[in-house]
């Protein structure tokens, strides 16, 4: 086998490899909560800029990226009217540690509105 012809089937079988996504992975990239079995660092203290009249701080915390724990500063983000904001946390559960992602939450119980079965019920609070 001539030397191109041995790098042709080389890149050809690299990029075979990196069309084929498996189904397990395809499903953790979308996923809403994370589950590893590595505990997150500390906290890093931060100091949040000045105010921003119609935004919400966002506190910084650890993501879960290529095996390892991610710092992800803190920033504003802009309110909307109605909701509240759960920042993104940590917990641990049989055994392992899931991230709860941050979200907006239209009545305040906590379970993500595209998980609410009544999403604007104004009996919760």
């Amino acid at each position: 086998m001539s030397t191109r012809n041995f790098v042709f089937a080389v890149l050809l079988s690299a990029a075979g490899m990196s069309a084929t996504v498996s189904p397990a992975t395809a499903e953790a990239s979308v996923s809403a909560d994370l589950s590893i079995n590595i505990a997150p660092p500390a906290p890093r203290y931060e100091v949040a800029q000045p105010e921003r009249v119609g935004y919400v701080w966002v506190p910084g915390y650890w993501n879960w990226h290529r095996h390892r724990h991610v710092w992800v500063a803190g920033n504003w983000v802009r309110a909307r009217h109605g909701h509240h904001y759960y920042p993104h946390r940590w917990e641990s559960r049989q055994g392992g540690w899931y991230l709860n992602r941050g979200r907006w939450d239209r009545d305040g119980d906590r379970v993500p509105d595209y998980r609410d079965r009544r999403p604007n019920n104004p009996n919760r609070r």
